[in-house]
C-alpha cells in the first residue's frame, strides 16, 4: 500500500524508513533535523521553521508564515491527502509539550474523516484510530495495548484476543475504562460501529 510518511518535530530516538518508489516523504519543519540526523531523504519540506531556527536553503520547500490556523504536522497532512495517499505513517510527534501531541491525536480523527488511516510512531508505543471499523493485531504482539473512546460515545465495540474481551460495549471518553489490556499470544481483533476509538499500544 502507497504512504505517506510524515517526520514531525517532537520526540523520537530513531527513525527507520523503508521507502518503496510509490511512497512519499515529508518533513515538518524541525522535523528536517531527524531526517538529517537518520539519513532520510523527504520528498518535500514544510513549515514555518520556529523549531528549525532558521529556514533551511535546501530544494523542495515550503515556507509557511507563522501565524497561521493550521500546525506544520496539519500542513503535511494536507499535502499528502492531497497527492491521494491514504495511508499514513508518522514519527516525531509524540512526546514533548502536550498540546502539540494532543494536536497530533487529532489529526487522526481528521484523517479517518477524511478517508484515511493514521498511526503515530513514538519511542515507545504506537497510536491509531478507527472509525466505524476494526483493526487486527498479528498473535506476535507483546506487551499492553489500552483503548479509548475518541467521540463522546463510542457503541457496539468489539475486542478479542487480548487478556480482556468485550461484546458489543459502549465507552465514553469522560470514563477511561480501556487502560491497559494485554497482548496474550492469539491474534487479536478491535471493532466499533458507531464511533471512534483511539488505540494505543507498546512498539515490539
Amino acid at each position: 500500500m502507497n504512504t505517506c510518511y510524515i517526520i514531525g518535530a517532537g520526540e523520537a530516538d530513531k527513525i527507520t524508513i523503508e521507502r518503496d518508489e510509490s511512497d512519499y516523504i515529508i518533513c515538518a519543519d524541525g522535523g528536517l533535523k531527524y531526517a538529517e540526523m537518520f539519513s532520510v531523504v523527504p520528498d518535500i519540506t514544510v513549515g514555518d521553521f520556529d523549531s528549525y531556527a532558521t529556514v533551511p536553503e535546501i530544494e523542495n520547500i515550503i515556507v509557511y508564515p507563522a501565524v497561521k490556523n493550521e500546525t506544520d504536522s496539519h500542513l503535511a497532512v494536507n499535502i499528502g491527502l492531497e497527492k491521494g495517499y491514504r495511508r499514513f505513517v508518522m514519527f516525531a510527534m509524540l512526546g514533548g509539550r502536550l498540546d502539540h501531541t494532543y494536536a497530533n491525536l487529532q489529526l487522526l480523527s481528521y484523517l479517518c474523516k477524511n478517508g484515511a488511516n493514521g498511526t503515530l510512531v513514538g519511542e515507545r508505543e504506537k497510536v491509531t484510530l478507527i472509525k466505524n471499523s476494526s483493526l487486527s493485531f498479528s498473535k506476535n504482539e507483546r506487551g499492553m495495548i489500552s483503548v479509548f473512546s475518541f467521540t463522546p460515545e463510542s457503541k457496539k465495540i468489539t475486542i478479542k484476543g487480548l487478556k480482556y474481551e468485550v461484546d458489543n460495549f459502549t465507552m465514553y471518553s469522560s470514563y477511561p475504562r480501556g487502560v491497559s489490556n494485554e497482548f496474550i499470544g492469539k491474534d487479536a481483533f478491535i471493532s466499533v460501529e458507531d464511533g471512534e476509538l483511539l488505540i494505543i499500544w507498546e512498539s515490539n
